[in-house]
């Protein structure tokens, strides 16, 4: 004699099947237990929708970087492309509901007003020496070069002056930093010397790798002076600007006053924000990676 056949459906919706249990109690030696595995009707998340849902949970407000990094934590949208960081690229550059601010930093456009009320606003060229762009930019850029120098296992110093200085999303320079105060590496002159250098990366001697002066708007030559100071010290030096004023760090870093700083080898570095901007990008991707070398 047949029994009757009890179905019982588990609709489990974050998954991209559903398991269908059946039963069947028959007059046989034995139980038999069904387990059909049927394809969901539940549409799988889109890629640009996966985009929007981390700008949302990063405060509506991210770097490219922060996306790429966290978007694949979304487990119900599956990237099927060899290239999933130009898929997500081209969809911050084109989704209409995005909008960019600078190169490599993004938001959603429902929280531009708000965005804009903390000083955020998109650069253009008749703008960009306005005192909202320039304090933003200042404290944006040490806030790259802070997070980058920490991916590389930097000792990472702001200093005191700045570390109230918000970076994103009400991220202060100074939670960022791994280092909350100047190492004592060399003499006190030099000490306060290097107390005003916007972003400086140590080793783990806790030794001067690294000094990061970021202009936008300033004289350059007034960060030449500081570097000048501290050439005695083996450490990179780089002026941190827009490409349009690497002529004017060209022609500064000639003068007779800075001979040391270029003879008998170049100490100094110009690097542009969207080359500042690249490299923290790539550093950010390499984060995916079980093994970096």
């Amino acid at each position: 004699m047949l029994k009757q056949i009890i179905c019982l459906a588990i609709f489990i919706a974050s998954q991209k099947y559903v398991i269908f249990e059946l039963s069947a109690n028959f007059l046989l030696p034995t139980q038999i237990l069904v387990i059909l595995l049927v394809q969901s009707t539940e549409t799988e998340m889109k890629q640009y929708e996966a985009v929007i849902l981390t700008l949302e949970s990063l405060g509506g407000i991210a770097t490219l970087g922060e996306i790429n990094q966290n978007i694949f934590n979304i487990k119900d949208c599956t990237w099927k492309t060899k290239t999933p960081f130009a898929s997500i690229r081209r969809i911050v550059q084109t989704n209409p509901d995005i909008y960019k601010i600078k190169p490599g930093l993004y938001a959603l456009k429902k929280y531009k007003s708000d965005i804009e009320n903390r000083g955020i606003f998109i650069e253009t060229d008749a703008n960009k020496n306005a005192p909202d762009i320039v304090n933003f930019n200042h404290s944006y850029y040490q806030g790259l070069l802070v997070t980058l120098g920490n991916l590389r296992k930097k000792g990472t110093y702001i200093p005191n002056q700045d570390k109230n200085k918000i970076f994103l999303n009400n991220k202060k320079l100074g939670d960022i930093s791994s280092l909350h105060s100047l190492p004592h590496f060399s003499y006190d002159s030099f000490m306060a010397r290097s107390k005003t250098i916007d972003v400086i990366w140590f080793n783990e001697r806790k030794m001067p790798d690294s000094l990061f002066e970021v202009e936008h708007s300033t004289d350059i030559q007034n960060s030449l002076l500081k570097f000048n100071d501290l050439k005695d010290f083996s450490a990179r030096m780089l002026i941190v600007a827009d490409k349009c004023r690497k002529e004017e760090y060209e022609k500064k870093i000639k003068y007779t006053s800075f001979s040391d700083l270029i003879t008998p080898i170049s100490r100094v570095s110009f690097l542009s924000y969207d080359e500042l901007n690249k490299q923290y990008e790539m550093e950010m991707e390499k984060q995916q990676f079980e093994t970096i070398i």
